[in-house]
């Protein structure tokens, strides 16, 4: 699985509460969700949720990693925005070349 989908998967599934509705909000379905979440455990070996048929909460490494992972994702997001507004705008000198008579002309 995808490292950045599993982590947007987990934060997504500790702000919504459950794996239905963040995949729900990300338009996966629970078995992929799920499949995110396991694949993020294996890695990091440890377990990030405890989860029952109606609820889930977080480990205590599960609530150290969500902090993290929120403040990465944010951090993500803004260097995209800005990378995006400092491609938008033109910026720095303009240099034009243009026949003596223009010059005079003008």
């Amino acid at each position: 699985a995808d490292r950045l989908t599993a982590i947007e998967v987990f934060v997504q599934i500790v702000e919504d509460g459950s794996l239905i509705a963040a995949g729900a909000r990300l338009g996966l379905s629970r078995a992929a969700v799920s499949k995110h979440l396991m694949a993020l455990e294996d890695r990091l070996g440890v377990r990030l949720l405890n989860r029952t048929t109606r609820r889930c909460s977080l480990t205590e490494a599960g609530s150290i990693y969500h902090e993290r992972a929120r403040q990465i994702l944010a951090e993500l997001a803004e260097a995209e925005r800005e990378a995006g507004r400092s491609g938008a705008l033109p910026t720095g000198r303009l240099r034009l070349n243009a026949p003596m008579t223009f010059g005079t002309m003008l």
